[in-house]
């Protein structure tokens, strides 16, 4: 039976197909748009990094490239076994299974935390982020990437999936806790069409799904994100 830790959100996407996910991590963003825009905002070359909800551990390689020491959280068990299995060979990289609100780690710990498509519904993530301000070394940052709901043909399929998703409330949420926010406009490139509407598949409900299918020639899609940073 696979373990959850306590007080996880499910997120189905990955947890209940994570090969299909593994194809939506390799298509998103080829251009590298979302870690060009946070290195720009707080580098974390030679820095202790924090991968929150890092899944099967996509990511974690790439940050332990130019991290001193990557550290990825994941709640679900059998998704963080695969980061561990993904990252054996990769000294200075470690994986736990525990929630956000709840951080295996010392205080003040981490130079730099991030989670990408993990904090969409800002209101109910109080305890994560009071964790954040107790693992964060002074002069550390985090950062958040999640859709934009507001924008573009994916806000909209995102919209009609989850409706009672409140974009003001959670814009509000935010502003509230000192975020600052910006716009990313990312994509999604596919190398087969077969991969893209399997992934539209486990992202929206069976009728929206097929509805972005027909809306969606070709291997690539707009995929409308903001990002959310803090410094400490």
């Amino acid at each position: 039976m696979t373990r959850i830790a306590k007080g996880a959100i499910p997120s189905p996407n990955i947890w209940n197909t994570p090969q299909i996910y593994e194809l939506e991590n390799r298509a998103v963003d080829p251009d590298g748009a979302a870690d060009a825009a946070m290195r720009a905002l707080r580098p974390w070359d030679g820095a202790t990094v924090l991968d929150i909800g890092c899944g099967t551990g996509f990511h974690l390689p790439v940050l332990a490239r130019e991290a001193a020491r990557v550290i990825g959280v994941e709640p679900h068990g059998d998704l963080a076994a695969l980061a561990r299995r993904r990252c054996a060979g990769l000294p200075g990289v470690s994986v736990h299974a525990a929630a956000a609100q709840d951080l295996p780690l010392p205080d003040a710990s981490v130079d730099v935390a991030m989670a990408r498509w993990a904090y969409f519904f800002g209101p109910g993530c109080e305890p994560g982020l009071r964790e954040l301000t107790r693992v964060i070394r002074r002069g550390g940052a985090a950062f958040v990437v999640d859709l934009d709901a507001t924008r573009g043909s994916f806000g909209r399929w995102f919209s009609r999936t989850v409706p009672t998703y409140a974009p003001r409330e959670v814009e509000a949420f935010w502003q509230r806790h000192g975020w600052q926010r910006r716009e990313l406009d990312l994509r999604m490139v596919f190398q087969r069409r077969a991969d893209l509407e399997a992934v539209l598949r486990i992202e929206f409900t069976p009728e929206v799904a097929e509805q972005a299918i027909a809306e969606t020639p070709g291997l690539e899609l707009a995929y409308p994100n903001v990002l959310r940073w803090r410094y400490f």
